[in-house]
């Protein structure tokens, strides 16, 4: 059987409500795939503004084997580039933050301008077009400050409807006019959709997350009602009225706060504003602001903590005191990149305004723990006795989403039509 039409059938048999087949996890053909249908065709969230406030600051950022450089233009506007030199091949800039005046290759120095125009060239004659040879673009999209990349020709348009949907929710934080307080590099033993599943449930988060859970309630993320005793029944109940008395609080400050669900979108996401136990104020592990300065014009401490999660590749965290963001990006099949930034406003002075250690500490112990997680399951996918489990209904329905989402995003660059009520695909 070839390699393709083995593929086609661990998609066509992809059983809804149940973890998927080993090879999803463990093959490098499918990982292939992933970067070509998923990383190479979707909106891929890479970096915030803030890494790039003036003019010719640029991030590097590595997606599968293309490197893009994102910056800031003359006129403050935000641009992407393959970075790829046009004359032979080399690579502009190496990985990670740095300032330019122009971008000069450093093997023959070709010179392009932040607008990716070709500027310079030394000995190829007088006949040589310039114009021929500026930068390929790569398709870039700020949304609130949060900086999305489509390396496919055409990108996906629904991104215009993620913006209108999620601008109002989180450009009331004022990512913009931020700066990065910290940032980590974590690489995890796993494959990237173990990563994402992970993140897209909490059934794990109770014996596993003691920090994170002083802040976070577990009942924001699913439990079974039958399950629960005469206590905890009474906990989920008050947690309810919580959430419901919360939201209008929040929305009487013009702060929308209710759940939008669109994980099945091309450009899939979901928002909701949760309660934050304790004081109300932080992520953080006695619940109360880490930073004194108050994001944008926020009128309250007192504001949960605002998530939004995007497929295929990342979720964020907003408070009135500061953002962590985190982006996925996939290295092997069983290597994978999660790039964590805490957000501070732009003013807010270390060990003045705000203490690191705290600020952090909730999320990096979250983060090993995480990673922790995704070894041991990405070794389990490994294992001949690993065959596809059964999701939680109540717990886990966030990860039956993306894997559908994902399932359906490879059908449809294979050229396959899924029928869903039946959990198969013919050949279109």
């Amino acid at each position: 059987m070839s390699e393709s039409v083995s593929v086609d059938a661990l998609i066509a048999r992809r059983k809804p409500g149940y973890s998927l087949e080993a090879p999803f996890y463990t093959s490098q053909s499918v990982f292939d795939l992933d970067l070509k249908a998923i990383f190479g065709r979707h909106w891929i969230y890479v970096a915030v503004e803030p890494e790039i406030p003036e003019p010719g600051d640029c991030v590097t950022v590595d997606i599968g084997r293309a490197s893009v450089i994102i910056l800031r233009d003359d006129d403050l506007q935000v641009r992407a580039f393959y970075n790829v030199c046009r004359h032979r091949g080399a690579r502009l800039t190496p990985e990670g933050a740095s300032s330019v005046g122009n971008l000069v290759c450093p093997y023959h120095q070709w010179t392009y301008g932040l607008d990716g125009k070709l500027l310079f060239t030394e000995h190829m004659g007088a006949e040589f077009d310039h114009s021929c040879h500026g930068l390929k673009p790569v398709h870039v999209r700020s949304v609130g400050g949060l900086i999305f990349v489509c390396l496919a020709k055409e990108a996906p348009t629904d991104i215009d409807a993620l913006a209108a949907a999620i601008e109002p929710y989180i450009l009331p934080h004022d990512l913009r006019n931020c700066k990065i307080a910290h940032s980590t590099d974590l690489v995890e033993l796993g494959n990237w959709k173990l990563t994402m599943e992970n993140n897209r449930e909490c059934y794990h988060c109770v014996g596993n997350h003691p920090e994170l859970t002083v802040p976070l309630f577990e009942y924001g993320f699913g439990f079974a009602p039958d399950s629960l005793d005469d206590n905890r029944r009474v906990h989920a109940e008050r947690y309810d009225q919580l959430l419901a008395e919360s939201h209008a609080r929040w929305e009487s400050m013009g702060l929308p706060s209710r759940e939008i669900d669109r994980l099945t979108d091309i450009t899939g996401f979901r928002t909701q504003r949760l309660p934050i136990d304790g004081s109300g104020e932080s992520q953080t592990k006695d619940t109360r602001v880490a930073s004194r300065k108050t994001l944008g014009n926020l009128p309250d401490r007192s504001l949960g903590g605002l998530s939004f999660w995007t497929q295929p590749n990342s979720w964020h965290h907003f408070m009135s005191d500061h953002i962590v963001t985190f982006s996925v990006l996939p290295l092997t099949p069983d290597r994978t990149l999660v790039r964590t930034r805490w957000l501070v406003h732009k003013d807010a002075v270390e060990g003045v305004d705000y203490n690191l250690q705290a600020l952090t500490e909730v999320w990096t112990a979250t983060n090993q723990q995480d990673a922790d997680l995704v070894a041991i399951a990405q070794a389990g996918a490994t294992s001949p006795a690993y065959e596809p489990g059964p999701y939680s209904p109540h717990t886990e329905g966030l990860v039956e989403k993306f894997c559908a989402w994902y399932i359906d995003r490879l059908s449809a660059h294979r050229g396959l039509h899924r029928d869903l009520s039946a959990g198969v695909e013919v050949a279109a």
